[in-house]
This record gives structure tokens, C-alpha cells and sequence, in this order.
């Protein structure tokens, strides 16, 4: 019973922590767009692709979620821990690669409004952080 509810709740953890740390970075980097929008408005398209960079991490743990959710209905006596140290671990690094590639992208946004043509490297830069919240994902399949 125990380890089923902490099976359960390492789902609920990488679920919600990948979520909101993509809500989180897709915020920092809105708010920082809809201020290049005042400057230079005709820059709009690429201020919306580097806002949505960090919904992915939300999207990776989605995927976690179902991955491991056969861990949980196995009824495997150490399923239940397992998921929850993969779903709390994996978690994490896909919230703060979220917020730490939306303030890339947000500085991308700023530079970018002031006329500098950083969009292709902005992209590269973001993606940077982005690998570690793939490597969680795949670490998490592997077990």
C-alpha cells in the first residue's frame, strides 16, 4: 500500500514540477517578448518561438508520466519508491531546465528588440539547457 502511494505520488511529481517549471519559463520569456514588442513589433515571430522553448520540459514529463506509470500498476514491491525517486528527480531538472532556458530565451528576446541578430544563437544557447531535461527523460525511460 505504501509504496503504491509513493509510486502515485512520484507520478504526481513529475507531472506537476515539469509543468510548472514550463509555465514558469514560458512566462519569463512572454514577459520579456511583450516588451521587445513595444520596441521592435516586426520581431514577433521570433519572440514567440523562443517563449515557447521551455514548454517542452512540460511535454518530457508528460512522457515520464506514462513511461512509468506501468511501474506503479505492476504492484512490484520496490515499483512504488522507484517511481517516486525517478518522478521527484526527474522532475526537478525538468523544472529548473525550464526556468533556466526561459531566461536565456527572455535575454535572447531583449537582444533581439535592440536590433542585435541573436535569434539562431538564442536558440542554440536555450537548446543547451534543454539537453539535461533530455537526459533526465531518458535516464527515467532506462530504468
Amino acid at each position: 500500500m505504501l509504496n503504491t502511494l509513493l509510486g502515485y505520488f512520484g507520478l504526481g511529481l513529475v507531472l506537476s514540477l515539469s509543468g510548472i517549471g514550463s509555465a514558469i519559463g514560458t512566462t519569463i520569456a512572454g514577459n520579456a517578448a511583450e516588451g521587445a514588442l513595444k520596441q521592435k513589433p516586426e520581431g514577433s515571430g521570433n519572440y514567440m518561438v523562443l517563449s515557447a522553448l521551455p514548454a517542452t520540459q512540460g511535454i518530457y514529463g508528460f512522457v515520464a508520466f506514462f513511461m512509468m506509470l506501468g511501474n506503479v500498476q505492476s504492484g512490484d514491491a520496490t515499483g512504488g519508491f522507484m517511481t517516486f525517486a525517478i518522478g521527484l528527480c526527474v522532475g526537478l531538472v525538468c523544472m529548473l531546465s525550464a526556468i533556466r532556458q526561459g531566461q536565456v530565451a527572455a535575454n535572447g528576446i531583449v537582444g533581439i528588440s535592440q536590433g542585435h541578430n541573436v535569434f539562431t544563437n538564442t536558440l542554440i544557447y536555450a537548446a543547451l539547457p534543454e539537453f539535461y531535461a533530455i537526459l533526465g527523460l531518458v535516464g527515467a525511460l532506462m530504468v
